[in-house]
């Protein structure tokens, strides 16, 4: 399975850095992670709860960090097992660049899957992959904004500035490009099947 997506936060790039290596950040912001402890330089135990279609399990896991370039980017290595469920390994590249809004958070995923997991499906399990990187991302802004009130007040206050005029011409509403969003989603996966 192969990955990749980014997300812009109105942080700077040292505090997202410090937040991606802190393990209690780690631990609020991963979906149905209970325990992110160091176990040595850039080494870390993870223990979480995983549900993908009808398979659920307890995996357990070893994440390693290389390539550090502070605070710019790294790479994370990762391996879990969930016992008769499976196990699941690869890595991620992790970039932080400065932009005039905060920064951009962008990563590539590659990850490989094995065992009843593995029997489910790669539409199934790509589906729930992309829905634990977006939930881990709504929570990390989530933390992030409850740590960095400021900076996030700061983009709330500047977007309302850059917002149009009341006279402007009127923009298309927001329900209309939900719509075709999902007619055109519904229709690239009938086409696919």
């Amino acid at each position: 399975m192969d990955m990749q997506g980014s997300r812009q936060l109105a942080i700077t790039q040292q505090q997202a850095w410090d937040a991606l290596n802190n393990p209690e950040v780690l631990k609020t912001c991963i979906p149905g992670c209970d325990r992110v402890e160091s176990t040595g330089e850039n080494q870390y135990a993870i223990g979480m709860a995983v549900k993908i279609g009808p398979v659920s399990a307890k995996f357990t896991g070893k994440i390693a960090l290389s390539d550090i370039k502070a605070p710019e980017s790294y790479t994370i290595s990762f391996e879990g097992q969930g016992g008769p469920a499976g196990f699941g390994k690869g890595s991620a590249k992790v970039l932080l660049a400065p932009n005039a809004e905060g920064h951009l958070l962008s990563y590539t995923v590659h990850a490989s899957v094995g065992g009843k997991v593995a029997q489910l499906g790669q539409r199934l399990i790509d589906g729930a992959a992309k829905s634990m990187a977006e939930d881990f991302f709504k929570r990390f802004d989530a933390e992030m904004q409850r740590q960095y009130p400021q900076a996030y007040a700061e983009k709330i206050s500047a977007a309302a500035v850059a917002a149009p005029a009341a006279d402007a011409p009127k923009a298309v509403p927001v329900w209309v490009w939900g719509v075709g969003a999902v007619a055109l989603a519904a229709a690239m996966y009938w086409l696919s099947r």
